[in-house]
């Protein structure tokens, strides 16, 4: 059995632990947040599905000790660096939540750390892992040569009312990293890039909020013989599905985040849906990957490559569209 410990205590979190938990292979060993009541209150939650966790409230405490296997990080973005090395540094292996870092030269120390260290650095994109995203892969040969994609997440943030009230919510503050690149145009981009590989060139524009990050933008990933256009916003909604054209069909995906629906469409014929039931939480397929890779020892380096190359293209984006962090 994994002893899994966690550090955030946010909605997020919650959901990664069920997940976890509905695997099979872990247990909840330790909580640590910002103070010890709120682990404990957090703790409290689990009581009845797995054995009190440890609480922590100081992160070396949690690096030094020997109860844990594996760290799920799901601080602000502009933590995931820090403390997945801190954590590292311990001996222990780390998930780490999308983005992995605010930037391509932290992400490769979070890389090199997990080398010298002799753990795994898993970062947790939940899309690739999905029954129905793998179903859309599988199917790109059937469409034919691709000409194009489109690929779309944009969903109005909670927290924008209150950035338009004067508030400074972490979502709309580049002190932690955040932004729509950052947070849902994420699923757009690694999605991208798990499909189709590394674009030859990179073209981006964005709409800043007085903050500083990014409401809205558009990337377009220019491969040989096609385009990908990527679409995310976090201060309005779309329904739109995403869609990959080929010469010989159709696919489209629904909420490419969770891979929701995936119907099919070869030209002069009629659609096919080609969903498969998946279960209520999207995250279960990660956890159940990251355990699988453990019990190996080994992390796949295509899941690497890909994190790279995502940290390095998000970087470029941010360059283009004029969004600077600290960590920058």
């Amino acid at each position: 059995m994994i002893k899994l410990a966690v550090i955030g205590t946010n909605w997020i979190t919650d959901q990664f632990i069920e997940a976890a938990l509905i695997s099979g292979h872990y247990q909840l060993s330790a909580v640590c947040s910002r103070s010890m009541e709120s682990a404990k209150q957090f703790a409290e939650k689990y009581a009845k599905l797995t054995p009190q966790p440890i609480l922590f409230d100081d992160l070396q405490a949690l690096a030094e000790s020997d109860q844990i296997d594996v760290v799920y990080i799901a601080s602000p973005n502009s933590l995931h660096a820090t403390q997945a090395m801190q954590m590292m540094r311990g001996g222990k292996h780390v998930i780490c939540e999308k983005p992995l870092a605010a930037n391509e030269t932290l992400a490769k120390q979070m890389f090199a750390v997990a080398d010298e260290n002799g753990v795994l650095l898993y970062e947790a994109f939940m899309s690739m892992h999905t029954p129905n995203f793998k179903i859309l892969k599988a199917q790109l040969d059937e469409i034919g040569p691709i000409s194009k994609a489109f690929i779309s997440y944009c969903q109005y943030s909670s927290r924008y009312p209150k950035y338009l009230a004067g508030e400074n919510p972490n979502t709309f503050n580049p002190a932690f990293a955040n932004g729509s690149i950052m947070d849902i145009g994420f699923y757009c981009l690694s999605s991208a890039i798990e499909l189709f590989g590394e674009p030859n060139n990179v073209q981006a524009q964005a709409q800043l909020l007085a903050s500083g990050v990014d409401g809205s933008g558009s990337v377009i990933l220019s491969y040989q013989g096609f385009e990908v256009v990527l679409q995310h916003s976090k201060t309005s909604d779309s329904a739109l599905p995403s869609e990959i054209q080929g010469e010989n069909g159709i696919l489209q995906i629904e909420m490419i985040s969770i891979g929701q629906k995936v119907t099919k469409k070869l030209r002069g014929q009629g659609w096919e849906d080609l969903t498969v039931e998946q279960s209520h939480n999207p995250m279960l397929y990660e956890a159940l990957d990251f355990a699988e890779q453990l019990a190996n020892n080994r992390v796949n380096p295509s899941a690497t490559e890909r994190s790279l190359l995502v940290a390095k293209i998000q970087t470029e984006i941010r360059r283009q569209t004029g969004v600077v962090f600290p960590q920058d």
